[in-house]
């Protein structure tokens, strides 16, 4: 079963994509229920963590067979990673682990909110791209460091809706609708804390081009309905974006035209 519409592609470092959602591969109950999941969303996009797959071991070579077998773009991340040095070591050994130069580029900076380090951010991210992969950046919604990972040579942008895990949903609204506004040509991706299908439509009307989740879906009670919830909801924010929708107003306007109504003396 495919419950989602089909969605208009996005294009990322000249790549289209048939989806809008991304969905990491940690946490389910079991790998079945993953690749169900994966199949319910039509989700064009698989996140892997490196260091959980390059030990070599037995299971982690199912894994990245399983991971094939979904038939989507891979997406290695660089999670756990605290430093320049490490998150662009972590680059290079999942480049050739998994045939990909494409990497979510994550440094944390900050253990309780998992909050990116700015600084080593940007550093990783202008090394990896001067060695030709396409980075991911996993930022916040900082417009400051925004333009610095451009800068950097990123052609793509994800920021937070709020810290990894919570599934709190769009914390700060207004600093993801100024980021949007700022770079409306560069492809950004809400990447972290959405809880809620409802959460991934607003972001998606708000103009981001996809929407990145592992938690809400992973730890749900049906994961796999819970995927395609995430997707259904992604293709409608999607599809009420290009539809124009109505500009909101402060005073009330009668939706029943008062011409040729009958009217009492």
């Amino acid at each position: 079963m495919t419950g989602t519409q089909p969605q208009p592609t996005a294009r990322f470092y000249g790549t289209e994509l048939s989806s809008r959602l991304m969905l990491g591969t940690s946490q389910y109950p079991s790998p079945a229920i993953l690749a169900h999941a994966f199949r319910r969303s039509n989700a064009a996009v698989a996140t892997v963590s490196v260091r959980r797959e390059a030990a070599g071991q037995a299971a982690g070579e199912g894994f990245w067979r399983l991971v094939r077998e979904l038939d989507v773009q891979v997406l290695p991340n660089t999670a756990g990673c605290h430093s320049a040095d490490e998150a662009v070591t972590t680059a290079q050994m999942a480049r050739e682990l998994f045939e990909t130069d494409w990497v979510k580029l994550e440094v944390i900076g900050h253990a309780d909110t998992l909050q990116p380090d700015p600084f080593e951010l940007v550093t990783a991210a202008r090394q990896l791209c001067q060695d030709g992969f396409k980075v991911f950046p996993y930022t916040t919604e900082d417009i400051i460091l925004a333009d610095r990972l451009l800068d950097a040579g990123c052609e793509v942008l994800m920021p937070w809706g709020a810290p990894i895990g919570t599934g709190l949903g769009i914390v700060n609204r207004y600093g993801l609708q100024s980021l949007r506004a700022q770079y409306p040509d560069v492809p950004m991706v809400i990447d972290a804390g959405l809880g809620l299908p409802s959460q991934a439509a607003e972001v998606m009307e708000m103009g981001y081009d996809a929407v990145l989740l592992n938690t809400a879906v992973a730890k749900a009670g049906d994961p796999a309905g819970m995927a395609e919830a995430f997707g259904m909801a992604v293709a409608a924010g999607q599809l009420a974006r290009t539809a124009d929708p109505m500009e909101p107003r402060n005073m009330a306007a009668p939706s029943t035209p008062l011409i040729g109504k009958a009217f009492l003396e």
